[in-house]
Order: structure tokens, then sequence, then C-alpha cells
């Protein structure tokens, strides 16, 4: 468990001492921005690798048995997280990496956008959630926060990169939008346009959460139907 413990906390803290840091500034005026997204991205592997197989090898200790009705509950969350995640990748967002130039679109803000400026990261954080709640033991509970911090956190610290990076262009885009789901809408700084999310999009993501949900016992040795 002990390993565990050090690559739960290592994710994290690597992914965001890396790239909302100043040691990034560092790192690409040594090595180059494409010498520092080469490192990064192996450290990201080296991270997720230490905590995968550290979670397989940690012992089972129980914390509570959830209900079918919490089983349930997950499984909706999960496939709302499996839209936010694929629908997020697929929408062209201005906070993505190399995509800056989309703050001075008048039509930057489209589709999922208008619900949550965030959505990758909000599905990421859902996704883990859910597990938490339905798997109920410490190695799950370590293992999917660490995961899921990527998300609740990374939020946060993107929004405070990209304003101090953008000033008045980023204001302007979030003055339209919100972290939070469904923020803007409720304080009525936007509007819900279902037509503009991609029907497409939505199908991807219902396709693969049925099929991940049918291989989930194969893959990962349990599975998350409800008995």
């Amino acid at each position: 468990m002990t390993s565990l413990v050090f690559a739960a906390l290592f994710l994290p803290v690597s992914h965001f001492g890396i790239s909302s840091t100043s040691l990034r500034a560092r790192f690409v005026t040594a090595l180059g921005e494409r010498g520092f997204q080469g490192l990064y991205s192996l450290v990201t592997v080296v991270a997720f690798a230490w905590l995968i197989l550290a979670y397989r090898h940690a012992p089972l200790t129980i914390l509570w048995v959830a209900p079918a009705a919490v089983k349930v509950t997950s499984l909706l969350l999960v496939s709302i997280a499996f839209v936010l995640v694929v629908v997020g990748v697929t929408t062209p967002n201005p906070t993505t990496v190399g995509a800056e130039g989309l703050f001075d679109r008048a039509d930057a803000v489209r589709g999922i956008l208008r619900v949550t400026r965030n959505p990758f990261l909000w599905g990421t954080g859902l996704w883990a959630l859910a597990h938490i709640a339905a798997t109920g033991d410490a190695a799950s509970i370590l293992f999917f926060s660490s995961i899921g911090s990527l998300g609740w956190v990374g939020a946060a610290l993107l929004d405070h990169k990209k304003a101090r990076q953008h000033g008045s262009r980023w204001e302007r885009f979030a003055s339209q939008t919100s972290s939070v789901p469904f923020l803007a809408i409720a304080q009525r700084r936007q509007m819900l346009a279902v037509g503009e999310i991609g029907l497409w999009r939505v199908a991807i993501a219902a396709t693969l959460f049925v099929v991940l949900l049918m291989l989930h016992a194969r893959l990962f040795g349990v599975s998350p139907l409800p008995r």
C-alpha cells in the first residue's frame, strides 16, 4: 500500500508541478517547447504506469460495500462523464494547448463550452468520483482520487493559468462561460444550444460507454453492474 500512496501523490504533484509552476518556463528555456513536451509526456507515462502497477498489487481493504442504488447512480455518472470527455476533446476549445487563436473568434463559445469551458476535466473528475463511490476499498479510493484530482484541481489551475496568459481575451471568454457545468446558463450569461453539441459526438461517447461496460469484467476483473 505504501507504493500506491506515493504513486497516487506523484501523479498530480508531477503533473501540476511541471505544467502549472515556474518550472515549465525553465524547462522550455532549457529544452525548447518540443523538448519540454517530450519530457512532460515521459513523466506522465511513468506516473500512470507506477500508479497502475501499485494499484494492481495493493491489498484489498474494504471500507464500504456500495448498495445497488449507488452502483446504478455511478453508472449514470460514468455515462455522463463519457459524454463530457468525448464531446470535450472533439470540440474546438481555446483553452487547449495550441488553440489560443480561438479566443478571438466571435463564435468561440459553442456546443459543450456553453455548459462548461472545461468539459474534459469535469468528465475526468466525475468518472473518478463515480468509481470511488462504487468500489469502496482503500486502494481504489487512492487510485481514483489521484486521477480525479487532475480534473478537480486541474480545472481551477487551468483557468488561473489562462487568465494570467491571455488577460482581456480570457476575461471576455470567461464572462460568457463557467467552469462549473451549467452555472453560466443558470446565471443567464449563456444559453443551452443542444444542437451545437453534435449528435455524432454523443453517439461516439454512448458507443464507447456500452462497449467498455460489456468488456469491463473481462478487462478489469469486476463487473460494474449491480447484482
